[in-house]
């Protein structure tokens, strides 16, 4: 069956008709196609460039694939059809071809240092293991890979690099080798700095970044995915930790204060930046849009700059195609413009 829709296809800003055959969009005419949206305002499915399916509400790894299933159709419910799952306890390489899920581009476990981390989400390893570690990772997603650059070294009683540098800077290397792309959590400033200039591809979090790494970031391409939804929970980890940690506490609180700075000087030096919520965990499914009017609310980027962020810019960076002749039919359709509102993205 052929399905055709008719609206004013963004970002070009006209009125156009889609055919949509299997999973492909022509805009060639598709006799005998059943009309099933006549107005309105067509986009490229949205995208979470943050998100993890394979972990559920408070942080413990799903168990099992209609877990995660449930979870990717919260996500598409609210629009989004592409997720990048950017770390999973639990593989799921056979959602990646359902037809009623979201478009899945995947790492495999976190790499992270021992006894630093979520319990039972990543993979812990010593300096030694971590380059291996990499690469058996690498195999077991679809072309990303997730480091844990940084967390609380009770030791110090901060935040603190994962590893030594030269480690750090041989798993982006080693991600690299086996032919996928890393991304890389951080919060502090010290292990962003470690990272992207040892090349990873994109920065979770990013809350430690400065304005010298901010302008590297912008020269080498590396993406920024802020999640600023999940920056906002940083009181109630300060609150919890003040007691035996008040230094780290401290820190945190400093760091969320500034954030918002953070991500306009990025959005200002030209970082490519894009939408992830870092649901899973803390962080509920469904909240796309809410980390977009985040964005254009507090780091001020502009509504069309949020909207690329979320849809036709996140999916070719991803390597999605958008609507084009031959791309992928993932759509959604708004009664109003996004341009005006990004509220009317609620209603897909």
């Amino acid at each position: 069956m052929a399905l055709h829709v008719r609206g004013v296809l963004l970002p070009d800003d006209e009125v156009r008709d889609l055919w949509l055959v299997g999973d492909r969009v022509t805009f060639e005419p598709v006799p005998g196609a059943e009309t099933v949206a006549d107005g309105g305002f067509i986009l490229p499915g949205l995208v979470d460039a943050h998100c993890h399916i394979g972990i559920a509400r408070g942080g413990t790894p799903i168990t099992s694939l209609d877990q995660a299933r449930a979870l990717a159709r919260t996500d598409r419910d609210a629009g989004v059809l592409a997720i990048r799952d950017a770390g999973s306890p639990y593989p799921y390489p056979e959602l990646e071809d359902e037809p009623d899920l979201p478009r899945l581009a995947r790492a495999g476990r976190h790499v992270a240092p021992p006894k630093r981390y979520l319990r039972d989400i990543g993979v812990e390893v010593g300096a030694a293991e971590v380059a291996a570690t990499v690469a058996a990772q690498a195999a077991a997603g679809n072309g990303w890979v997730k480091l844990v650059g940084d967390w609380i070294d009770r030791g110090v009683g901060d935040l603190a690099p994962a590893w030594d540098a030269d480690t750090m800077t041989a798993a982006v290397a080693a991600a690299h080798a086996a032919g996928v792309r890393a991304a890389v959590h951080t919060f502090s400033e010290s292990a962003v700095e470690i990272m992207v200039r040892a090349g990873v591809d994109s920065v979770e979090h990013g809350t430690g970044l400065s304005l010298d790494l901010i302008d590297l970031m912008a020269r080498q391409g590396t993406a920024l995915i802020p999640t600023m939804i999940n920056i906002r929970t940083f009181g109630r980890i300060a609150d919890q930790a003040r007691p035996k940690f008040p230094g780290y506490a401290d820190h945190m609180l400093a760091l969320r204060d500034r954030f918002p700075q953070v991500v306009r000087a990025a959005y200002e030096a030209g970082v490519p930046i894009y939408v992830g919520t870092d649901a899973g965990g803390g962080i509920d499914h469904g909240l796309a849009v809410e980390e977009m009017l985040l964005l254009h609310e507090q780091a001020g980027m502009s509504r069309l700059d949020v909207l690329a962020a979320a849809s036709w810019g996140a999916r070719a960076w991803l390597g999605f195609p958008g609507l084009i002749e031959g791309g992928l039919a993932d759509l959604a359709i708004y009664p109003e413009d996004p341009r005006r509102d990004l509220n009317a993205l609620r209603t897909p």
